[in-house]
């Protein structure tokens, strides 16, 4: 019997864990984002700041997903006192269905440091509690960044920082791994994406001996 289209869509749940909520820097990358799963998944949102219930209340969403997309911004070289809260009712979940096998993306805002070092370890918690991360699925977008690739004298120099446009590359491969997830098959091979890489220029000296 022939599946329909609709029925292979896996339901990925967008987790706005920012501080400043549907306000901040993280809910744009998030609406973004959900503009690019929605051309292969059906998808939800949560907003941890604007949301009073409980882990409890929560878990038939995060039950219901079959991938999970987490936002954070940086604070004192960590994530949010709401993401943390929210990991600390989660750990009684850890290595439950709930987590069991279920890909998740990361993505983290950042003023201009500290981001990355929050990604990695949000990353280990979460493969502790079970979960599965699909290839290059964790982004760190700088406000630095941003500036350094808009006004670069040199835009060949800026394609190796974490851009917007790298957010294409994590919703589709956790839009491909919760295809896999969810149908219990991997039918099709999946077609991981992959970022642009500096392999020509990562040796550079950038530093100038003179000052």
């Amino acid at each position: 019997m022939a599946v329909s289209p609709v029925a292979l869509r896996p339901r990925v749940l967008l987790l706005n864990a920012s501080l400043a909520g549907d306000q901040g820097n993280t809910a744009v990358l998030l609406a973004r984002a959900r503009r690019l799963l929605a051309r292969s998944a059906t998808v939800d949102a949560l907003t941890l700041a604007d949301n009073p219930a409980s882990f409890a209340d929560l878990r038939p969403r995060l039950a219901s997903a079959q991938g999970l997309l987490i936002g954070t911004g940086t604070h004192w070289d960590s994530w949010s006192s709401v993401l943390q809260d929210f990991l600390e009712q989660a750990t009684p979940a850890e290595g439950t269905a709930l987590w069991l096998g279920k890909p998740v993306a990361c993505v983290v805002s950042e003023h201009s440091t500290g981001g990355k070092g929050v990604l990695s370890r949000l990353q280990g918690v979460l493969v502790t509690l079970g979960c599965f991360l699909p290839p290059m699925s964790g982004l760190v977008l700088s406000r630095a960044a941003v500036l350094a690739a808009r006004h670069s004298p040199d835009p060949v120099a800026a394609r190796d920082f974490w851009c917007a446009d790298d957010l294409r590359v994590v919703c589709h491969n956790l839009a491909e791994a919760a295809r896999i997830t969810s149908s219990g098959t991997t039918g099709r091979p999946p077609r991981w994406r992959a970022w642009p890489v500096d392999r020509t220029d990562f040796a550079a000296r950038w530093l100038d001996p003179a000052g």
